[in-house]
């Protein structure tokens, strides 16, 4: 039986949809394995068959007690102009293809965007400034990327996340952020077979990617190679993986990251993995 998901609240405010509530995009049902730990995170992630088995297993997990109590709180109180709005409150899934030639990998959904969504980089300014370079590249179907169901899709790429709930100040701990990488390993397996490009956004999931990809089975580059801006690491056997600035308002709003940085790191993205 699934462990119930939501807290005791008035009617008048929801908590956390619960898996087949008729959010769109929910593969998840009451038949779906749950991660109520680590060790069980670990092995639903290594038997998953397919990136559908996987995202549905994810956006289940509970193997983070501090980021349960948080995404779910966040759920019910909710921010003002969100109110009458239902929230997701559970972990966020990947979005997009799953024979995609470029991954692109974030820190973690936002406590007002993905967790309120249940899409990735959606409904929060960080999203904004992602879809919207995406599309002007030709990997998005729309600028903007404001609810599940709202038509967008992504043309040869995914995003994922190197840790899967909204945390706290947006500030996963190092033992959140290892729990959630069998998640991480396990897809990037999946996509192998496709995969051509990986684009790291910020520091934090440039240090989440490397062990996960060792996991996975990639060979590594001979040294560890610092995070930057458009630094391209290619590996062996032709994959590339590029860092770039995190469309956070502090990078946007300080001009650290422009439009025309980020354009170039996924202009440079599509070139490599050869999608025109």
């Amino acid at each position: 039986m699934m462990p119930d998901r939501g807290r005791a609240d008035p009617a008048s405010r929801r908590g956390p949809a619960p898996p087949g509530a008729g959010w769109p995009g929910d593969l998840a049902d009451a038949s779906t394995p749950v991660a109520a730990a680590p060790a069980a995170a670990r092995v639903l992630a290594a038997s998953a068959v397919d990136c559908g088995a996987l995202d549905a297993r994810i956006s289940v997990c509970r193997a983070c007690p501090r980021l349960v109590s948080w995404r779910e709180e966040v759920a019910v109180l909710r921010r003002a102009s969100f109110a009458d709005q239902p929230y997701w409150g559970r972990p966020v899934p990947s979005f997009g293809p799953a024979d995609a030639r470029i991954l692109v990998v974030g820190l973690a959904p936002a406590a007002h965007g993905g967790n309120r969504t249940g899409r990735i980089f959606t409904g929060d300014r960080s999203g904004d400034w992602l879809f919207a370079s995406l599309h002007r590249v030709g990997l998005a179907a729309l600028a903007t990327s404001v609810a599940a169901g709202d038509g967008q899709w992504l043309r040869a790429t995914r995003i994922a996340a190197a840790v899967r709930c909204a945390p706290p100040v947006n500030r996963p701990t190092t033992r959140e952020r290892d729990t959630c990488r069998p998640w991480l390993v396990r897809e990037l397996a999946l996509v192998r077979p496709s995969l051509r490009v990986v684009v790291v956004l910020g520091g934090f999931a440039w240090t989440a990617l490397w062990p996960a990809l060792g996991e996975a089975g990639y060979a590594g580059p001979p040294r560890r190679v610092p995070f930057g801006h458009d630094v391209q690491v290619k590996l062996p056997g032709g994959m590339t993986v590029i860092g770039c600035y995190h469309p956070s308002q502090q990078n946007t709003f300080t001009g650290r990251l422009t439009e025309v940085m980020l354009d170039t790191v996924f202009g440079s993205a599509a070139s490599l993995a050869e999608v025109g």
